[in-house]
Parts: C-alpha cells; structure tokens; sequence
C-alpha cells in the first residue's frame, strides 16, 4: 500500500516542536498498515525535522539554546542576510540536523522508542506555517 498526505503545521515560535501527535493524526492510513516506512520531508529551508525526547520539556529548551550557541545570528562572514539575521543560522541548522526523517511501522503505529518523538526545530523568529510530505509505504 502506498499513502501521501500533506500536513499543515501552523506558524510556531523559534525552538523545538513536538509533532508527533499531529503527524499521526494526519495520517489515516497508518492505522492499517502492518509492516512498512513513513518518510517525512519538510517542505522549508529553515527549519527541520530530528527525532528526539518526547517527554522532558528541558531538552528541546537546551538543544535549542546549544544551536544558538553554535550557530550564533552575527558571524560577521554570513553574506545572506537580506532576510534578517536569523535566516543564514537558520539554514545552517537545518543543515545539520536534516529535513527529513524516515520511520519504521509495526502494527499500525510508529515504532518509536519509549521517550522519542517527533520534532520541528523552527530555526526562525517569524517562520511561519510549515508544510510536510508525509509518504507511507508497506503492507497491510
């Protein structure tokens, strides 16, 4: 069985998100799927998507003051800064941490450790809406 879906996520303030009940919700078929792989890929340049802690609200807080840290908004060699000074980070962040995740299914649900979850990093102040693809593939 094949399966796309596209989700709207609504604009969120810079920091980590977790998505994983709204990515679920989204997708109506997973429910009938045996076996098989959701790929997730966000249609967004600066902003992206990590599989991390579901639980402890601290984490998501410290992985985002540890990229600020890392990838500061005033590194005077940034040239793309027409869009603000958050922009290039942004970028680069997304970079490293990737756009897209691909997660196994077993029995109609994500196979996902006990405290992982889903995560958008909004890497910009004023990010807006973000879209994802949402391609389930596998047996029923």
């Amino acid at each position: 069985m094949w399966s796309q879906q596209r989700i709207q996520l609504p604009a969120m303030e810079r920091g980590f998100h977790l998505i994983t009940d709204r990515v679920v919700e989204a997708l109506p078929d997973l429910a009938r799927c045996r076996v098989g792989m959701l790929h997730l890929q966000l249609l967004h340049t600066s902003a992206s998507l990590t599989l991390n802690e579901n639980a402890d609200l601290d984490v998501r807080h410290d992985m985002d003051a540890f990229l600020r840290r890392l990838v500061p908004g005033d590194l005077p060699y940034f040239r793309h800064t027409l869009e603000g000074p958050d922009d290039m980070p942004a970028h680069v962040i997304a970079s490293l941490l990737g756009t897209q995740l691909t997660l196994a299914v077993h029995d109609g649900r994500l196979a996902l450790g006990t405290w992982q979850g889903i995560w958008l990093g909004e890497h910009r102040h004023h990010g807006g809406p973000r879209r994802l693809i949402a391609t389930l593939n596998g047996e029923e």
